[in-house]
């Protein structure tokens, strides 16, 4: 534990060093008492001596010097000693043991006879010598030492780590990851701010869930049909008016209006449970058809009439739909109900790109009335001949074409630049066309449902992400522009790929943090189990995630935050005329508000207005990309 160890070393190196200058002191002052001690000794045998000769000579001692002196000099290891009478030497001694460092003493003895006593003694250090006796005190003394100081070493570091829990604890806390932080609630000290601690994010969890189910509720009451779950009113307006352009459909497809004749009644007629139940059978059905079908709308539009909307389908396909899906609806009506003859109708409006929204409105309306005047359960096509000659080619020619575009590397990346704040660009979405043989572009629109339907998703975006690292981001001048890439779920879950994207990754880690990686909010929710890992593995390489077409479904939010998106687009369903919508707004708002904790960038797809653009930017939106900011450019490469 790092910081266990830090703080550890610290308190470890300031208990030595406290010990250590107690210790100098304490030797400092032992060595200048010895040495004020072994000084005043040998001053006392000085002194002694200079007494004796005092009282030979006071006392006129019968006692030759020669006979009683040598001895004395001996035992108290003189290196010579002199008297010296009227300046001449009278009585001398030498020993014979030389020695280097000597302090010499001189002495008046007698006063009378003027003789001097000189005398030359060994300094007091070089009379002691360390013995094993002294060097084993010392050793032991030195491994008590290092034994207390490991011990107080591991007691500071026991002590400390409970501190250490804790800063792991506030770091994740910090990273947003408080679901570890509260898992994790460990061994951390103080234990009074450890609970205090857990208890807070106990009870952030239960806010969030509370605010989780809150927005959840917000947008479900908004766009959601209470008794049945799917689309109302609002919702079809929403997703109606993001498939147009300036009131003009910008896709081929077709419109159904699907009514169930005298529903009212039948509820008076039969419990509500009953009728309940049909129509939840009813629902199920229609989307478990719908599911194959990408991009396709279902919403309520009143009591007793459903949309549906199913974009990029060839008419005689949607012919095949709508008889499918007036079967299903009258089989789980008549498993409920029991068997009526005019019970169901569905009208039908085929549309191609560029017609009017207003007519086509009118078109499926008629329909539905053409079905409703057979006088029984039937659907009823608008057919104005109005048929996408490219949407009318099989899927044996589709593949074929789509397998000469990948081999020919006909792929062409286009962008489109996403604005921030300030009007600086932000980052550039790439999107694709594919080049026939006749030099021609075809939009993506057109041929991407086709390759999901041939399964040719995971080649073309490998070499859209190819054309990117290999040929944009090497030419670009700027290191700080950013690329983003959309993702499929074909894509997403094709090992191939996955294995080719991940060698590719590592190679190019450089380029990572110059690369976002983009995924449809559909896929993320229906697909979390199967592609968490892939968006794990992209964000772990240094790349940025982003989820798409946010609130073309009412949805939890909550796997924006378990796959740890950093940017988030707004579908243009909901910016479409979001200066006159509350309802938008309030969904706007209360996204914001659920993930107000996390650092997450807003952006909004389909920007068409100066109006739309400025109200996103005073509800919190970030960054946009729409007509209203740029068009599509053709990459150089």
């Amino acid at each position: 534990m790092k910081l266990t160890r830090m703080l550890s070393k610290k308190l470890t190196s300031f208990w030595l060093m406290s010990l250590a200058s107690v210790a100098f002191v304490f030797l400092f002052t032992a060595v200048l008492s010895f040495v004020q001690l072994t000084y005043e000794f040998q001053q006392q045998k000085v002194s002694e001596i200079e007494s004796m000769l005092v009282s030979h000579y006071e006392h006129d001692n019968t006692w030759k010097l020669d006979s009683w002196l040598p001895p004395v000099l001996i035992a108290f290891k003189a290196a010579e000693f002199t008297l010296i009478k009227d300046g001449e030497p009278f009585f001398e001694y030498k020993d014979k043991n030389a020695h280097s460092n000597i302090v010499t003493y001189k002495k008046l003895i007698n006063k009378k006879q003027n003789i001097v006593m000189k005398m030359t003694l060994p300094e007091p250090f070089t009379l002691h010598h360390v013995g094993w006796y002294e060097l084993l005190i010392f050793g032991i003394g030195i491994i008590i030492i290092a034994l207390v100081v490991r011990f107080g070493f591991y007691w500071f570091s026991v002590q400390l780590d409970g501190i250490e829990h804790l800063a792991q604890r506030s770091q994740k806390i910090l990273k947003g990851e408080y679901d570890k932080a509260l898992i994790e609630k460990g061994l951390g000290q103080p234990r009074v701010i450890n609970r205090a601690l857990t208890r807070l994010l106990q009870e952030l969890e239960d806010v969030s869930k509370q605010r989780e189910r809150f927005d959840q509720s917000i947008r479900s009451n908004t766009f959601l049909d209470p008794e049945t779950g799917i689309g109302n009113r609002i919702f079809f307006d929403n997703r109606l008016d993001a498939l147009t352009d300036e009131q003009k459909m910008t896709m081929p497809g077709v419109m159904y209006f699907l009514e169930i004749e005298d529903l009212d009644l039948l509820q008076q007629d039969s419990s509500k449970e009953k009728i309940d139940e049909m129509l939840s059978l009813i629902i199920l059905s229609i989307n478990q058809v719908l599911s194959l079908q990408v991009n396709s709308l279902f919403a309520r539009r009143s009591f007793n009439q459903f949309a549906l909307i199913i974009p990029q389908i060839s008419q005689a396909e949607a012919d095949r739909l709508a008889s499918k899906l007036l079967k299903v609806c009258l089989r789980q009506a008549t498993n409920v109900i029991g068997e009526r003859n005019d019970f169901v109708h569905l009208g039908g409006a085929y549309f191609n790109i560029g017609e009017d929204k207003a007519i086509l409105l009118e078109e499926a309306d008629m329909a539905l009335r053409a079905a409703q005047f057979q006088g029984t359960s039937s659907w009823f096509m608008y057919d104005k001949g109005a048929l996408d000659r490219d949407l009318s080619k099989g899927s044996v020619q589709w593949r074929s074409f789509l397998e000469n575009a990948l081999v020919s590397k006909r792929v062409f990346a286009f962008s489109r630049v996403v604005f921030d704040n300030d009007m600086l660009e932000q980052h550039r979405e790439i999107t694709c066309r594919l080049r026939d043989t006749q030099g021609h572009l075809i939009r993506a629109t057109l041929f991407l449902p086709m390759a999901i339907k041939c399964g040719l998703t995971p080649q073309i975006e490998r070499q859209i992400i190819e054309i990117v690292l290999f040929d944009i981001l090497p030419s670009q001048r700027d290191s700080g522009l950013k690329f983003s890439i959309n993702l499929s779920l074909d894509t997403l879950t094709s090992r191939a790929f996955i294995r080719w994207l991940t060698r590719t990754l590592l190679e190019y880690r450089h380029l990572m943090p110059q690369l976002i990686f983009e995924v449809n909010e559909i896929i993320v929710v229906n697909h979390m189990d199967r592609i968490k890992d892939t968006l794990d593995m992209i964000r772990k390489m240094g790349a940025s995630l982003c989820v798409d077409r946010v609130g073309q479904q009412v949805v939890s939010a909550q796997y924006i935050k378990q796959c740890h998106f950093d940017f988030i687009k707004l579908h243009k369903s909901i910016v479409r005329k979001i200066h006159l919508r509350e309802e938008n707004q309030l969904f706007i708002r209360s996204l914001m508000g659920g993930l107000s904790r996390n650092n997450i960038v807003f952006g909004a797809e389909g920007v068409t207005s100066l109006q739309e653009w400025q109200t996103l930017q005073i509800l919190g939106v970030n960054v946009g990309q729409g007509p209203f900011f740029s068009e599509l450019i053709e990459e150089d490469t």
